[in-house]
């Protein structure tokens, strides 16, 4: 059976395409299609469905322009109620795509509405189930964050309903089934996924912990509930505008892509109030930059830090980016809805430099000089996460994770010099820019972090036993 895993690491997405005797499907897509749509030109097929395993929380999917650009029908799951045109199938219906068919598993408990689709080949024989946030490669869907978008549907309801579909549904499955998830290691869907991003059902259900079978259903409510930290604040949004519907990718871009001079782009500034995203290297960024702007740079998990530290997807945006790196951030901004960006600066941060605009920087340090400057009485902020920081860290280090700076604002002193580190200086950055923004100028930045301070003989504390990485 042919079928293409669609990967895209900064969300830790996958999308799969289908295609069969001149027909397609596509599950899960990005915002972006055009990479679809050349896929299957490629191919010379016809892309007949668009499925959807449910109303996805960390990215904006791509349904609507396919459905426009294709003719594509839209397929979800039973539950699903949708603002716009689309099948909602029952459970157990059965789609032909050319020779191959696509049988549909309602699979709530992420959502009420998740629904798993086994894939069927062309004589018949059952090949994998794309599982969505159903299933992942060592962990299960998180069900916690529907009662963001409705509040009678608890956490512990929506567990109680993934533990019926998993026994009652997918592990009465073949053993040689491959399980294509929607996600792998990284993203905020679940807690402990793997870095692998297919496997056998089989091999799952002997190493997955949901799957174990002697589980009771009281236990897997607690396993699953244990050590599940707050979704991103974006996640509600971005399930709305899945269910609501959104503007044309293409109309972002044209609105998005306006090059403006140094001039255009401080007047805009000024005028509109807009927040000004560096999205540069955090080294080069560090060196030079628009003042009161913050750095989430394009090298890192970028939409993911995006939907974190930017709380409403509706926020102006002008863009300050290395030049010919316009498009990129734009479309990485977009497929987790944040629309609004008014344009960027031409030619980049030099054409702001050359126009003899004001200019800030954030000082950093190296392994070298840190080790030099530190005692135990420095005062440093390490911004990792928790599980990170308790695993191992510097001895008189304070723990602010990144995503939780602002309700902590408090814990960093204007009076005082601090130092900020992170894995490898790509958070530090972001917390340092955030910081500047908001009036803090006594600080620093370590600038390789953690990843140089634990091959230094600086004094770190002992490990912490895994348990408490959950």
């Amino acid at each position: 059976m042919k079928i293409e895993q669609i990967y895209t690491g900064c969300l830790a997405h996958a999308a799969y395409y289908i295609v069969s005797d001149g027909e397609a499907a596509i599950f899960d897509p990005l915002r972006e299609v055009q990479p679809y749509l050349d896929r299957a030109e490629k191919d010379g097929a016809k892309i007949k469905y668009v499925f959807e395993t449910h109303f996805h929380a960390d990215f904006v999917s791509g349904h609507l322009d396919l459905q426009k650009k294709t003719g594509a029908a839209i397929v979800f799951g039973p539950n699903a109620k949708p603002a716009y045109d689309a099948l909602i199938a029952e459970d157990g219906q059965t789609f032909e795509v050319g020779k191959y068919k696509v049988k549909v598993i309602h699979t709530p408990g992420h959502t009420m509405e998740s629904t798993t689709y086994l894939l069927i080949d062309e004589n018949g024989k059952e090949h994998g189930i794309i599982t969505g946030d159903t299933l992942f490669i060592g962990d299960v869907g998180r069900p916690d964050l529907a009662q963001h978008v409705v509040s009678d549907l608890t956490e512990e309801k929506l567990a109680g309903h993934l533990f019926d579909s998993l026994r009652n549904k997918i592990m009465p499955l073949s053993d040689d089934l491959i399980v294509y998830p929607n996600h792998g290691a990284g993203s905020a869907c679940g807690k402990m996924m793997s870095q692998e991003t297919t496997d056998t059902l089989g091999n799952q259900k002997k190493t997955n912990y949901a799957l174990r079978a002697d589980m009771t259903k009281e236990e897997f409510i607690k396993e699953l509930l244990t050590g599940l930290t707050a979704p991103p604040g974006y996640f509600p949004q971005n399930v709305l505008m899945n269910i609501k519907g959104y503007d044309s990718f293409d109309d972002v871009m044209d609105r998005a892509e306006t090059p403006m001079n140094a001039e255009e782009f401080e007047l805009t500034a000024n005028a509109a109030m807009p927040l000004v995203l560096d999205t540069r290297h955090d080294e080069d960024f560090a060196k030079g930059f628009i003042p009161n702007s913050i750095n989430i740079s394009l090298d890192g998990n970028f939409a993911p830090w995006v939907g974190e530290m930017i709380p409403d997807v509706k926020q102006q945006i002008l863009l300050v980016t290395e030049p010919g790196k316009e498009e990129e951030s734009i479309t990485r901004l977009s497929r987790v809805g944040y629309d609004g960006v008014l344009g960027y600066l031409e030619g980049g941060f030099e054409t702001w430099r050359k126009a003899g605009k004001e200019v800030d920087t954030v000082e950093r340090v190296n392994i070298e000089e840190f080790k030099d400057l530190y005692s135990e009485d420095l005062l440093v902020f390490d911004v990792r996460k928790k599980s990170e920081f308790d695993s191992e860290h510097l001895i008189g280090a304070e723990n602010v994770p990144l995503n939780e700076i602002n309700k902590h604002l408090a814990e960093f002193p204007k009076d005082k010099k601090f130092y900020l580190h992170c894995g490898s200086g790509y958070r530090s950055m972001l917390a340092a820019s955030m910081l500047k923004q908001r009036g803090w100028e006594n600080l620093a930045d370590v600038s390789c972090g953690f990843d140089c301070i634990k091959e230094s003989d600086l004094p770190k504390s002992e490990y912490v036993c895994p348990t408490t990485l959950l």
